[in-house]
């Protein structure tokens, strides 16, 4: 209540510079623990599936061929999966670094760029239209124009002069 507004405003600032700081250590912790994670799985996987090929080599050339095309599939399905699990890590830690880059930006008093890519689409879409229209509107009138033409030369009268007879 007796805090000056600079002590106020210094107070704000501070706080989001601590909320901002807490948030980009967070999203690089989460990206990293996202991507030990799915090395993890992928590494679980691959082993599993190697001690099934391993067993099954011994119980035979056949149930071996066979056991060896489950587990390269498995060992596969693994892989992308934990590809996968890698690119959503990835992702995720692209964002919240977007995030909080453009949070601190906002607390530097930076503002955001113009979409010019979205903008200079926009125009060449307006352009497009309204090429169209005055195309299509110039067909009109001239289409218009023809049948005046004819309707003027169905109606016309012919006269054609008598000399005395």
């Amino acid at each position: 209540m007796f805090a000056t507004r600079n002590h106020r405003t210094e107070r704000t600032a501070s706080q989001a510079w601590e909320y901002l700081s807490a948030a980009m250590a967070t999203a690089g912790e989460t990206a990293k623990d996202a991507g030990k994670q799915a090395l993890t799985t992928a590494d679980r996987a691959s082993r599993q599936g190697q001690r099934l090929a391993g067993d099954t080599g011994r119980r035979g050339r056949r149930l071996a061929a066979k056991a060896n095309k489950r587990s390269h599939k498995l060992a596969h399905r693994a892989s992308k999966k934990g590809q996968v699990l890698a690119g959503l890590a990835g992702d995720a830690a692209d964002e919240a670094w977007t995030r909080a880059n453009a949070a601190a930006n906002a607390l530097a008093g930076r503002r955001p760029g113009r979409p010019w890519g979205l903008i200079a689409g926009i125009g060449l879409l307006g352009l497009a239209a309204g090429w169209v229209a005055a195309t299509t509107a110039r067909a009109a009138l001239e289409r218009e124009a023809e049948n005046e033409q004819l309707e003027l030369s169905e109606t016309a009268v012919m006269v054609t002069p008598t000399y005395g007879e």
